[in-house]
């Protein structure tokens, strides 16, 4: 085993050491290069727009118009908005230069990092292996992508695409499981970027550390959903319902609980039954719009879930398909792991708080989250949410929607992850922002250089 793990490492060490060769060699520094990649990216998913959708079925039978929803479209969104921009952003950014200072100009100027890793997760094995990809090509960086062995489909599509359409001099695909991450993570990089669970994400950082390699850890928490006594009752259970049943649940940003008070819980509960049967029929795990979870070892996780509190909606689940209906839970154990652990799966439990400043204290007693939703017509609401609450992402009246503005930076804080991305935060997050100042001869006072004196020293006290 031993001897395997040095040959892996050994024949990563050469990978790396290539794609170094070529960042070092300027390939990936021009603005038409970066662009032209950018258009390679986009040709590849739309020439193959059929068979990355029997990719999804196969891994996580995808509905088509979720293989659009939450993988194909978010990618050409972001392609599109990198490729308009990629100039400007690119620019020397000129900074104010104070007097003592002068004659002088400062900028910054963001410079490519080098070459990064970028390692997948398999809930939107396309998506989130390459979203990360198109702000490291913006910023002309080279990559190594390592998408998820758990969708192993789609890993093997993209390891088939990416030398297709893609330069190769400086992208490379490495399949694989423990085995080839470990050895990946144990090479220098110039950056890591992560996209998974907590405690994987540690591995990554401890990894990191041995090269003081900076990361960006994408990972994920609970989310809740509050709806407070002004809230519009239908709209929240369809958009609730909507994003629960994503993907069978299996997204970082689902709403991961709901918090309501006693006087509007029951009907709640009836508008999200309602939703659920009009999105998916009597019986969802019949549906062919609903989303599998993803292997046995997951699905026997999320049915161990619902049995940690009571039944008011769904509950069937069908081990053949591996689909388990949207199921809403009341009344859990507060210690059981559907309410300490990430569900990442189609089970809502729906809790009571008193009120919007209970509601906000219950959140608050927990890890800052990877998003959070509130449904009210109040303003007042609005802003005390936003300015008690910290976590990744808001979205006020809905869920999950703030992932279609390609100009949001998303990312976590605290326990929910490290650094933002897309659009200008993500071209920054792959960018060293270099500081440069340029000054002039003359004149040159005479007040920072010794011999010191009370009158020099009063002088540099004004102008601070």
């Amino acid at each position: 085993m031993a001897d395997a793990d040095t040959e892996l490492s050994g024949k990563y060490g050469e990978l790396v050491e290539r794609l170094r060769a070529t960042f070092d060699a300027g390939v990936t520094r021009p603005l038409d290069w970066r662009r032209s990649q950018l258009d390679a990216m986009k040709a590849m998913l739309e020439d193959n727009e059929g068979v990355i959708a029997e990719a999804l079925a196969a891994d996580l039978s995808k509905p088509p118009q979720e293989v659009v929803l939450g993988e194909t479209a978010l990618l050409f969104a972001e392609i599109r908005h990198a490729r308009s921009r990629v100039e400007r952003w690119a620019r020397p950014r000129k900074v104010d230069t104070p007097m003592f200072a002068q004659p002088a100009t400062s900028r910054v100027r963001p410079e490519p990092l080098g070459v990064a890793l970028i390692i997948g997760a398999w809930n939107y094995p396309l998506q989130l292996t390459l979203a990360p990809l198109i702000p490291a090509i913006a910023a002309g960086n080279c990559a190594v992508l390592k998408p998820s062995e758990v969708a192993p489909y789609t890993s093997k599509l993209i390891s088939n695409l990416v030398p297709r359409y893609l330069d190769r001099r400086a992208f490379e695909v490495v399949e694989g499981a423990v085995p080839e991450t470990t050895a990946l993570l144990a090479q220098r990089w110039d950056h890591i970027f992560y996209t998974g669970g907590a405690e994987v994400g540690r591995i990554v950082m401890r990894a990191a550390a041995e090269h003081l390699t900076p990361v960006t850890l994408e990972l994920g928490g609970k989310s809740p959903a509050i709806v407070d006594d002004t809230a519009d009752l239908k709209s929240a259970a369809r958009r609730i319902a909507w994003g629960k049943a994503l993907n069978a649940g299996q997204t970082c940003i689902a709403p991961d609980y709901v918090l309501v008070s006693p006087s509007r819980r029951a009907a709640l509960l009836d508008a999200l039954k309602s939703e659920w049967r009009t999105m998916l029929g009597e019986n969802p795990c019949t549906s062919d719009d609903y989303t599998a979870v993803v292997n046995e070892r997951h699905f026997n996780r999320i049915a161990e879930l619902i049995e940690q509190g009571t039944v008011a909606i769904g509950g069937r689940a069908d081990p053949e398909t591996r689909r388990i209906e949207p199921t809403a839970l009341i009344d859990p154990d507060m210690d059981a792991a559907v309410m300490t652990d990430e569900i990442f799966g189609p089970v809502l439990p729906v809790i009571e708080t008193e009120n919007l400043d209970t509601a906000i204290a219950f959140v608050r007693a927990g890890d800052k989250p990877l998003s959070a939703y509130l449904f009210t017509k109040s303003k007042a609401a609005e802003r005390t949410f936003l300015d008690e609450l910290a976590c990744g992402s808001v979205c006020i009246n809905d869920v999950m929607m703030f992932m279609s503005v390609p100009e949001l930076p998303f990312g976590g804080v605290g326990m929910s992850g490290i650094g933002q991305y897309h659009g200008r935060a993500g071209f920054d997050r792959f960018s060293h922002l270099k500081s440069v100042m340029k000054r002039g001869r003359f004149p040159d006072p005479s007040i920072r250089y010794a011999p010191y004196s009370a009158l020099k020293t009063k002088l540099l006290k004004w102008f601070a």
